[in-house]
């Protein structure tokens, strides 16, 4: 999400046939759009929208604009740092300050779709006022650098959420591709701390095993897997155990189920797959300890032949790196594609509902349980 290229890709795809068979499995559960949606205080906890990309005049402004307000969320958690690389020097301070002021100018725009989001308060005014509220979160520590008083700082410019690690290793701790496992540096364990006591949450996702057990331990607040999938179903390093679910539910936190394919390690994840790791973590955390965290805009993807394109070659530089196995599909989209529409939370409701699943439940899902954890530690 650090440049509209790399945000348009948090979208993605499979040759149809897996998909088409298994789609008719997954249509038993469906039964439109879930109606109490309208009045929920729904959360992603990993998603945005691409208007800070677009110059005034594009076109596109007006599709994003109806997709920020149709999706009915009251809230993303959105990413202002920099992430995915080693940031060695202040590089990854000079880009986030730089993002944060975008992002401010950008919400800033359009004060009747968008609002930033700072305290409980702040959730509870842009559910009100129909409004996709804005939280600002970094994918990594980087930015930090070695200096614990830019989390003071950052805070100050809107910051309300860090994860400690992306997928490769940094001063904080392992990410989830290194091979070591290693946890918590010492500096890492003061960065706790720091957030901790800044009152920002910390988000363990993309944490080595490692990294995200002594991040729980170590924090003193609830925390945050803001994106992730359950190991158990699809045994993956983005993934987390159920181990590590439940040591973060006795502590109070939520982990998000993304939409990405780490939801399966063969073919094209779609709706049935996301139930399945959602009640999955449930069996696992309890109700109260489970969200979603796509990691995809807002907005549907439109797959025109340039996407599709654009697609296949992310698609490839990721299997080159290890995101994905080499003998995944090349058509593997980030997205799941039988909920690539704008109400997609309305609709994924009302699968969650037609299998069972209680209104109150549903509701914890959708935002109830970010909500609670973002407004105890922020106040």
């Amino acid at each position: 999400m650090v440049d509209r290229r790399r945000f348009l890709k948090a979208g993605g795809g499979l040759a149809l046939g897996a998909w088409l068979v298994r789609s008719r499995v997954a249509r038993a559960a469906v039964a439109g759009p879930w109606p109490p949606y309208a009045d929920t205080l729904a959360i992603d906890g990993a998603s945005g929208t691409n208007l800070v990309y677009l110059d005034k005049d594009d076109p596109a402004i007006g599709p994003e604009l109806a997709a920020a307000r149709g999706c009915g969320l009251t809230a993303t958690l959105l990413t202002v740092g920099p992430s995915g690389q080693f940031w060695l020097n202040d590089a990854a301070f000079q880009a986030t300050s730089a993002n944060i002021e975008k992002w401010r100018a950008t919400i800033a725009a359009y004060p009747d779709a968008l609002t930033l989001i700072t305290d409980g308060a702040d959730l509870a005014r842009a559910h009100r006022e129909r409004k996709l509220g804005m939280i600002f979160g970094f994918q990594g520590t980087e930015p930090l650098g070695e200096d614990l008083d830019r989390i003071a700082l950052f805070r100050k410019r809107g910051v309300r959420v860090i994860q400690l690690t992306h997928n490769r290793r940094n001063l904080v701790g392992d990410g989830a591709m290194e091979p070591g496992n290693a946890g918590l540096s010492n500096y890492g364990h003061e960065v706790v701390r720091g957030l901790n006591a800044e009152k920002i949450v910390v988000d363990l996702a993309h944490g080595s095993q490692r990294t995200t057990r002594e991040g729980i331990a170590a924090s003193r607040a609830p925390v945050l897997i803001s994106h992730t999938g359950c190991r158990a179903l699809s045994d993956l390093p983005r993934n987390t155990g159920d181990d590590e679910l439940r040591a973060m539910a006795d502590r109070g936190g939520v982990a998000g189920i993304i939409f990405w394919p780490y939801l399966r390690t063969d073919t094209q994840p779609i709706a049935i797959d996301l139930i399945r790791h959602i009640e999955h973590a449930v069996n696992v955390c309890g109700e109260d300890h489970v969200g979603i965290g796509s990691d995809t805009p807002v907005a549907p993807v439109e797959r025109t032949a340039a996407f599709e394109k654009d697609n296949r070659a992310a698609i490839a530089d990721m299997k080159q790196q290890g995101i994905f196995a080499t003998g995944r599909p090349r058509d593997l989209y980030l997205f799941i594609p039988d909920l690539n529409m704008t109400n997609r939370y309305a609709m994924l409701g009302g699968m969650l509902s037609a299998r069972g699943h209680s209104d109150a439940r549903i509701a914890k899902i959708l935002g109830g349980n970010f909500a609670r954890v973002m407004t105890e530690v922020w106040g």
